[in-house]
Protein backbone atom coordinates (compact mmCIF):
# COMPACT_ATOMS: atom_id res chain seq x y z
CA UNK A 1 0.00 0.00 0.00
CA UNK A 2 1.59 3.28 -1.09
CA UNK A 3 2.59 5.64 1.67
CA UNK A 4 3.41 8.78 -0.28
CA UNK A 5 0.88 11.49 -0.93
CA UNK A 6 1.43 14.43 -3.26
CA UNK A 7 1.55 17.94 -1.83
CA UNK A 8 -1.62 18.84 -3.69
CA UNK A 9 -3.48 15.91 -2.18
CA UNK A 10 -2.28 16.69 1.31
CA UNK A 11 -3.26 20.35 1.06
CA UNK A 12 -6.68 19.61 -0.41
CA UNK A 13 -7.99 18.09 2.81
CA UNK A 14 -10.62 20.25 4.41
CA UNK A 15 -9.19 22.70 6.99
CA UNK A 16 -12.13 21.89 9.26
CA UNK A 17 -10.84 18.34 9.81
CA UNK A 18 -8.96 17.68 13.03
CA UNK A 19 -5.40 16.74 12.15
CA UNK A 20 -2.65 16.06 14.66
CA UNK A 21 0.57 18.07 14.14
CA UNK A 22 2.49 14.84 13.71
CA UNK A 23 0.29 13.98 10.71
CA UNK A 24 2.05 16.70 8.75
CA UNK A 25 5.03 14.36 8.60
CA UNK A 26 2.90 11.43 7.41
CA UNK A 27 1.37 13.47 4.61
CA UNK A 28 4.76 13.92 2.95
CA UNK A 29 6.26 10.44 3.16
CA UNK A 30 8.08 8.78 0.32
CA UNK A 31 8.91 5.16 -0.41
CA UNK A 32 12.61 5.72 0.25
CA UNK A 33 11.84 7.09 3.74
CA UNK A 34 9.99 4.25 5.50
CA UNK A 35 11.37 5.38 8.87
CA UNK A 36 8.85 8.27 8.87
CA UNK A 37 6.08 5.78 9.70
CA UNK A 38 5.15 6.05 13.35
CA UNK A 39 2.34 3.49 13.67
CA UNK A 40 2.82 -0.25 13.08
CA UNK A 41 -0.05 -2.73 13.50
CA UNK A 42 -0.05 -6.52 13.34
CA UNK A 43 -3.09 -8.81 13.40
CA UNK A 44 -2.20 -12.40 14.31
CA UNK A 45 -2.78 -15.36 16.65
CA UNK A 46 -6.44 -16.26 15.89
CA UNK A 47 -8.12 -17.99 18.82
CA UNK A 48 -11.45 -19.87 18.94
CA UNK A 49 -13.97 -19.17 21.71
CA UNK A 50 -16.91 -21.49 22.35
CA UNK A 51 -19.74 -20.36 24.63
CA UNK A 52 -23.24 -21.65 25.28
CA UNK A 53 -24.59 -19.02 22.87
CA UNK A 54 -22.03 -18.76 20.08
CA UNK A 55 -18.67 -19.73 18.65
CA UNK A 56 -16.38 -16.96 17.47
CA UNK A 57 -12.75 -16.12 16.71
CA UNK A 58 -10.68 -13.36 18.29
CA UNK A 59 -7.46 -11.97 16.84
CA UNK A 60 -4.53 -10.42 18.63
CA UNK A 61 -3.88 -6.80 17.58
CA UNK A 62 -0.37 -5.55 18.40
CA UNK A 63 0.34 -1.83 17.98
CA UNK A 64 3.75 -0.18 18.13
CA UNK A 65 3.96 3.61 17.91
CA UNK A 66 6.10 6.64 18.69
CA UNK A 67 3.18 9.10 18.63
CA UNK A 68 2.90 11.47 21.58
CA UNK A 69 -0.88 11.10 21.92
CA UNK A 70 -0.46 7.44 22.91
CA UNK A 71 0.30 6.75 26.58
CA UNK A 72 2.54 3.79 25.74
CA UNK A 73 4.71 2.76 22.80
CA UNK A 74 3.22 -0.75 22.54
CA UNK A 75 -0.26 -2.25 23.01
CA UNK A 76 -1.68 -5.74 22.76
CA UNK A 77 -5.45 -6.37 22.67
CA UNK A 78 -7.77 -9.06 21.38
CA UNK A 79 -10.59 -8.20 19.00
CA UNK A 80 -13.37 -10.17 17.34
CA UNK A 81 -14.89 -9.48 13.94
CA UNK A 82 -17.79 -7.48 15.44
CA UNK A 83 -15.27 -5.02 16.90
CA UNK A 84 -13.82 -4.39 13.45
CA UNK A 85 -17.35 -3.79 12.13
CA UNK A 86 -17.95 -1.27 14.92
CA UNK A 87 -14.74 0.60 14.02
CA UNK A 88 -15.70 0.76 10.34
CA UNK A 89 -19.17 2.15 11.16
CA UNK A 90 -17.64 4.80 13.47
CA UNK A 91 -15.20 5.89 10.78
CA UNK A 92 -18.02 6.18 8.23
CA UNK A 93 -20.07 8.16 10.72
CA UNK A 94 -17.21 10.59 11.49
CA UNK A 95 -15.94 10.88 7.88
CA UNK A 96 -18.91 10.29 5.53
CA UNK A 97 -17.06 11.37 2.37
CA UNK A 98 -13.73 9.70 3.03
CA UNK A 99 -13.07 6.27 1.51
CA UNK A 100 -13.03 3.82 4.43
CA UNK A 101 -11.14 0.58 3.61
CA UNK A 102 -13.33 -2.53 3.23
CA UNK A 103 -13.66 -5.37 5.70
CA UNK A 104 -14.01 -9.01 4.61
CA UNK A 105 -17.67 -10.04 4.54
CA UNK A 106 -19.20 -11.74 7.55
CA UNK A 107 -20.49 -14.59 5.42
CA UNK A 108 -18.43 -16.54 2.91
CA UNK A 109 -19.27 -17.96 -0.50
CA UNK A 110 -20.59 -21.51 -0.35
CA UNK A 111 -18.33 -24.07 -1.89
CA UNK A 112 -15.16 -22.04 -1.40
CA UNK A 113 -14.04 -22.81 2.18
CA UNK A 114 -15.67 -23.95 5.39
CA UNK A 115 -16.34 -21.40 8.11
CA UNK A 116 -13.77 -21.67 10.93
CA UNK A 117 -11.47 -23.77 8.75
CA UNK A 118 -7.78 -22.87 8.94
CA UNK A 119 -7.91 -21.52 5.38
CA UNK A 120 -10.89 -19.26 6.12
CA UNK A 121 -9.43 -17.95 9.38
CA UNK A 122 -6.07 -17.18 7.78
CA UNK A 123 -7.70 -15.41 4.81
CA UNK A 124 -9.77 -13.30 7.22
CA UNK A 125 -6.75 -12.55 9.43
CA UNK A 126 -4.84 -11.19 6.42
CA UNK A 127 -7.83 -9.05 5.40
CA UNK A 128 -8.23 -7.63 8.93
CA UNK A 129 -4.50 -6.91 9.08
CA UNK A 130 -4.72 -5.03 5.79
CA UNK A 131 -7.85 -3.14 6.93
CA UNK A 132 -6.11 -1.73 10.03
CA UNK A 133 -2.92 -0.88 8.18
CA UNK A 134 -4.80 0.93 5.44
CA UNK A 135 -6.41 3.08 8.14
CA UNK A 136 -3.03 3.60 9.84
CA UNK A 137 -1.54 4.80 6.53
CA UNK A 138 -4.40 7.23 5.84
CA UNK A 139 -3.47 10.87 6.59
CA UNK A 140 -6.82 11.61 8.30
CA UNK A 141 -8.33 8.32 9.48
CA UNK A 142 -5.15 7.40 11.34
CA UNK A 143 -5.87 10.16 13.90
CA UNK A 144 -9.49 9.20 14.51
CA UNK A 145 -10.18 8.84 18.26
CA UNK A 146 -12.24 5.65 17.87
CA UNK A 147 -9.36 4.07 15.94
CA UNK A 148 -7.01 4.87 18.83
CA UNK A 149 -9.48 3.37 21.33
CA UNK A 150 -9.85 0.25 19.16
CA UNK A 151 -6.07 -0.25 19.22
CA UNK A 152 -5.52 0.45 22.91
CA UNK A 153 -8.62 -0.26 25.04
CA UNK A 154 -9.07 -3.51 26.92
CA UNK A 155 -12.20 -5.54 26.10
CA UNK A 156 -14.32 -4.12 28.94
CA UNK A 157 -13.23 -0.55 28.12
CA UNK A 158 -14.15 -1.02 24.47
CA UNK A 159 -17.57 -2.43 25.42
CA UNK A 160 -18.20 0.58 27.65
CA UNK A 161 -17.12 2.99 24.89
CA UNK A 162 -19.37 1.30 22.31
CA UNK A 163 -22.44 1.96 24.48
CA UNK A 164 -21.79 5.72 24.37
CA UNK A 165 -22.26 5.98 20.60
CA UNK A 166 -25.55 6.34 18.67
CA UNK A 167 -27.70 3.23 18.49
CA UNK A 168 -27.87 0.90 15.54
CA UNK A 169 -31.37 2.08 14.58
CA UNK A 170 -30.20 5.69 14.55
CA UNK A 171 -27.33 4.81 12.21
CA UNK A 172 -29.64 2.76 9.99
CA UNK A 173 -32.07 5.65 9.80
CA UNK A 174 -29.31 8.03 8.68
CA UNK A 175 -28.16 5.58 6.01
CA UNK A 176 -31.68 4.97 4.69
CA UNK A 177 -32.37 8.71 4.49
CA UNK A 178 -29.09 9.34 2.70
CA UNK A 179 -29.67 6.60 0.13
CA UNK A 180 -33.33 7.56 -0.42
CA UNK A 181 -32.38 11.18 -0.95
CA UNK A 182 -29.67 10.33 -3.47
CA UNK A 183 -32.02 8.09 -5.47
CA UNK A 184 -34.80 10.66 -5.81
CA UNK A 185 -34.17 12.23 -9.20
CA UNK A 186 -30.45 12.81 -8.70
CA UNK A 187 -28.78 16.07 -7.74
CA UNK A 188 -29.37 19.20 -9.80
CA UNK A 189 -26.14 21.07 -9.11
CA UNK A 190 -23.67 18.20 -8.82
CA UNK A 191 -20.23 19.35 -10.04
CA UNK A 192 -19.03 17.67 -13.23
CA UNK A 193 -16.11 16.11 -11.36
CA UNK A 194 -18.43 13.99 -9.20
CA UNK A 195 -20.57 12.96 -12.18
CA UNK A 196 -17.36 11.72 -13.83
CA UNK A 197 -16.42 9.88 -10.62
CA UNK A 198 -19.84 8.24 -10.56
CA UNK A 199 -19.56 7.15 -14.22
CA UNK A 200 -16.03 5.85 -13.61
CA UNK A 201 -17.14 3.82 -10.60
CA UNK A 202 -20.09 2.28 -12.44
CA UNK A 203 -17.73 1.03 -15.16
CA UNK A 204 -15.06 0.02 -12.66
CA UNK A 205 -17.59 -1.88 -10.54
CA UNK A 206 -18.88 -3.81 -13.55
CA UNK A 207 -15.39 -4.77 -14.78
CA UNK A 208 -13.93 -5.69 -11.38
CA UNK A 209 -16.95 -7.87 -10.53
CA UNK A 210 -16.56 -9.78 -13.82
CA UNK A 211 -12.82 -10.20 -13.21
CA UNK A 212 -13.49 -11.42 -9.66
CA UNK A 213 -16.03 -14.02 -10.81
CA UNK A 214 -13.82 -15.30 -13.63
CA UNK A 215 -10.73 -15.47 -11.38
CA UNK A 216 -12.66 -17.54 -8.81
CA UNK A 217 -13.95 -19.81 -11.58
CA UNK A 218 -10.40 -20.28 -12.93
CA UNK A 219 -9.16 -21.10 -9.43
CA UNK A 220 -11.96 -23.66 -8.96
CA UNK A 221 -11.19 -25.30 -12.32
CA UNK A 222 -7.47 -25.26 -11.50
CA UNK A 223 -8.17 -27.09 -8.22
CA UNK A 224 -10.25 -29.71 -10.07
CA UNK A 225 -7.42 -30.13 -12.61
CA UNK A 226 -4.89 -30.48 -9.76
CA UNK A 227 -7.00 -33.17 -8.06
CA UNK A 228 -7.27 -35.11 -11.33
CA UNK A 229 -3.50 -34.85 -11.88
CA UNK A 230 -2.82 -36.28 -8.43
CA UNK A 231 -4.62 -39.47 -9.56
CA UNK A 232 -3.26 -39.40 -13.12
CA UNK A 233 0.44 -39.84 -12.24
CA UNK A 234 0.27 -42.89 -9.94
CA UNK A 235 -1.78 -44.80 -12.54
CA UNK A 236 1.25 -44.77 -14.88
CA UNK A 237 3.45 -46.11 -12.09
CA UNK A 238 1.00 -48.96 -11.42
CA UNK A 239 0.77 -49.70 -15.13
CA UNK A 240 4.57 -49.89 -15.44
CA UNK A 241 4.59 -52.96 -13.15
CA UNK A 242 2.77 -55.01 -15.79
CA UNK A 243 4.46 -53.56 -18.92
CA UNK A 244 8.12 -54.47 -18.73
CA UNK A 245 9.05 -53.19 -22.21
CA UNK A 246 7.76 -49.66 -21.62
CA UNK A 247 8.15 -49.55 -17.84
CA UNK A 248 10.83 -46.82 -17.93
CA UNK A 249 8.71 -44.62 -20.20
CA UNK A 250 5.66 -45.00 -17.97
CA UNK A 251 7.67 -44.20 -14.87
CA UNK A 252 9.12 -41.17 -16.64
CA UNK A 253 5.63 -39.90 -17.49
CA UNK A 254 4.52 -40.45 -13.90
CA UNK A 255 7.51 -38.41 -12.70
CA UNK A 256 6.73 -35.57 -15.14
CA UNK A 257 3.09 -35.48 -14.07
CA UNK A 258 4.16 -35.37 -10.42
CA UNK A 259 6.48 -32.40 -11.09
CA UNK A 260 3.75 -30.58 -13.06
CA UNK A 261 1.30 -31.33 -10.25
CA UNK A 262 3.60 -29.60 -7.74
CA UNK A 263 4.04 -26.64 -10.11
CA UNK A 264 0.25 -26.38 -10.46
CA UNK A 265 -0.14 -26.35 -6.67
CA UNK A 266 2.40 -23.51 -6.47
CA UNK A 267 0.52 -21.55 -9.14
CA UNK A 268 -2.78 -22.04 -7.27
CA UNK A 269 -1.14 -20.68 -4.11
CA UNK A 270 -0.04 -17.62 -6.09
CA UNK A 271 -3.61 -17.08 -7.31
CA UNK A 272 -5.19 -17.46 -3.87
CA UNK A 273 -2.60 -15.32 -2.07
CA UNK A 274 -1.80 -12.58 -4.58
CA UNK A 275 -4.60 -12.14 -7.11
CA UNK A 276 -7.96 -13.25 -5.63
CA UNK A 277 -7.74 -11.15 -2.42
CA UNK A 278 -6.84 -7.98 -4.34
CA UNK A 279 -9.64 -8.39 -6.89
CA UNK A 280 -12.21 -9.07 -4.18
CA UNK A 281 -10.97 -6.19 -2.03
CA UNK A 282 -11.63 -3.82 -4.92
CA UNK A 283 -15.08 -5.35 -5.51
CA UNK A 284 -15.80 -4.24 -1.93
CA UNK A 285 -14.10 -0.89 -2.55
CA UNK A 286 -16.41 -0.28 -5.53
CA UNK A 287 -19.44 -0.69 -3.24
CA UNK A 288 -17.90 1.62 -0.64
CA UNK A 289 -17.14 4.32 -3.21
CA UNK A 290 -20.67 4.23 -4.61
CA UNK A 291 -21.90 4.74 -1.03
CA UNK A 292 -19.49 7.65 -0.48
CA UNK A 293 -20.70 9.34 -3.67
CA UNK A 294 -24.31 8.90 -2.54
CA UNK A 295 -23.52 10.48 0.83
CA UNK A 296 -21.87 13.42 -0.94
CA UNK A 297 -24.97 13.78 -3.12
CA UNK A 298 -27.15 13.70 -0.01
CA UNK A 299 -25.28 16.68 1.47
CA UNK A 300 -25.56 18.48 -1.88
CA UNK A 301 -29.30 17.77 -2.11
CA UNK A 302 -29.86 19.26 1.35
CA UNK A 303 -28.24 22.48 0.14
CA UNK A 304 -30.24 22.45 -3.12
CA UNK A 305 -33.57 22.03 -1.30
CA UNK A 306 -32.81 24.97 1.03
CA UNK A 307 -31.85 27.18 -1.92
CA UNK A 308 -35.09 26.22 -3.70
CA UNK A 309 -37.14 26.97 -0.61
CA UNK A 310 -35.47 30.37 -0.25
CA UNK A 311 -36.02 31.26 -3.91
CA UNK A 312 -39.70 30.30 -3.57
CA UNK A 313 -39.91 32.43 -0.38
CA UNK A 314 -41.38 29.56 1.60
CA UNK A 315 -39.59 30.48 4.81
CA UNK A 316 -37.84 33.19 6.81
CA UNK A 317 -35.12 34.62 4.54
CA UNK A 318 -32.57 35.42 7.27
CA UNK A 319 -32.90 32.02 8.94
CA UNK A 320 -32.56 30.18 5.62
CA UNK A 321 -29.58 32.28 4.55
CA UNK A 322 -27.74 31.23 7.71
CA UNK A 323 -28.61 27.56 7.15
CA UNK A 324 -27.55 27.80 3.51
CA UNK A 325 -24.20 29.27 4.56
CA UNK A 326 -23.57 26.35 6.91
CA UNK A 327 -24.62 23.82 4.27
CA UNK A 328 -22.34 25.46 1.68
CA UNK A 329 -19.43 25.02 4.09
CA UNK A 330 -20.47 21.41 4.70
CA UNK A 331 -20.63 20.69 0.95
CA UNK A 332 -17.23 22.29 0.39
CA UNK A 333 -15.67 20.20 3.19
CA UNK A 334 -17.28 17.04 1.80
CA UNK A 335 -16.11 17.83 -1.73
CA UNK A 336 -12.53 18.58 -0.64
CA UNK A 337 -12.32 15.41 1.45
CA UNK A 338 -13.61 13.22 -1.38
CA UNK A 339 -11.40 14.88 -4.02
CA UNK A 340 -8.25 14.24 -1.97
CA UNK A 341 -9.24 10.68 -1.08
CA UNK A 342 -10.27 9.90 -4.66
CA UNK A 343 -6.85 10.80 -6.06
CA UNK A 344 -5.13 8.84 -3.31
CA UNK A 345 -7.41 5.79 -3.74
CA UNK A 346 -7.00 5.76 -7.53
CA UNK A 347 -3.22 5.92 -7.27
CA UNK A 348 -3.16 3.05 -4.78
CA UNK A 349 -5.66 0.99 -6.80
CA UNK A 350 -3.53 1.29 -9.95
CA UNK A 351 -0.40 0.34 -7.99
CA UNK A 352 -2.16 -2.68 -6.39
CA UNK A 353 -3.49 -3.86 -9.76
CA UNK A 354 -0.12 -3.51 -11.50
CA UNK A 355 1.53 -5.50 -8.72
CA UNK A 356 -1.18 -8.21 -8.68
CA UNK A 357 -1.22 -8.69 -12.45
CA UNK A 358 2.59 -8.53 -12.60
CA UNK A 359 2.79 -11.29 -9.99
CA UNK A 360 0.22 -13.34 -11.90
CA UNK A 361 2.21 -12.98 -15.14
CA UNK A 362 5.45 -13.98 -13.40
CA UNK A 363 3.81 -16.99 -11.72
CA UNK A 364 2.35 -18.16 -15.05
CA UNK A 365 5.71 -17.73 -16.77
CA UNK A 366 7.52 -19.80 -14.14
CA UNK A 367 4.77 -22.43 -14.23
CA UNK A 368 4.86 -22.95 -18.00
CA UNK A 369 8.68 -22.83 -18.12
CA UNK A 370 8.87 -25.48 -15.39
CA UNK A 371 6.32 -27.75 -17.08
CA UNK A 372 7.94 -27.28 -20.51
CA UNK A 373 11.42 -28.09 -19.16
CA UNK A 374 10.05 -31.20 -17.43
CA UNK A 375 8.47 -32.62 -20.59
CA UNK A 376 11.40 -31.60 -22.84
CA UNK A 377 13.78 -33.45 -20.50
CA UNK A 378 11.57 -36.55 -20.69
CA UNK A 379 11.37 -36.33 -24.50
CA UNK A 380 15.15 -35.99 -24.79
CA UNK A 381 15.67 -39.07 -22.61
CA UNK A 382 13.28 -41.08 -24.80
CA UNK A 383 15.08 -39.97 -27.98
CA UNK A 384 18.46 -41.05 -26.58
CA UNK A 385 17.04 -44.42 -25.50
CA UNK A 386 15.50 -45.01 -28.91
CA UNK A 387 18.74 -44.19 -30.74
CA UNK A 388 20.62 -46.51 -28.38
CA UNK A 389 18.23 -49.35 -29.18
CA UNK A 390 18.54 -48.73 -32.93
CA UNK A 391 22.35 -48.79 -32.75
CA UNK A 392 22.34 -52.09 -30.86
CA UNK A 393 20.01 -53.63 -33.46
CA UNK A 394 22.32 -52.52 -36.34
CA UNK A 395 25.36 -54.27 -34.87
CA UNK A 396 26.21 -57.61 -36.62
Amino acid sequence: YIQDTSLAEANSFSPSMTISPSSMINQYKFEDEPELRDLFITVDDPESHITAIETFITYRVITKTSRGEFDSCEYEVRRRYQDFLWLKSKLEEAHPTLIIPPLPEKFIMKGMVERFSDEFIETRRKALHKFLNRIADHPTLTFNEDFKIFLTAQAWELSSHKKQGPGLLSRMGQTVRAVASSVRGGVKNRPEMFTEMNDYMETFSQKINVLDKIAHRIYKEEREYFNEMKEYGPIHTLWSASEEDIADSLKGIASCIDKCCKATEKRMAGLSENLLPILHEYVLYSEILMGVLKRRDHIQSELDSKIDALSNKKADKDLFSEEIGKLEDKVECANNALKADWDRWKQNMQCDMRLAFGNMAENNLHYYEECLATWESFLASQTVDRHGEEDSEDRP
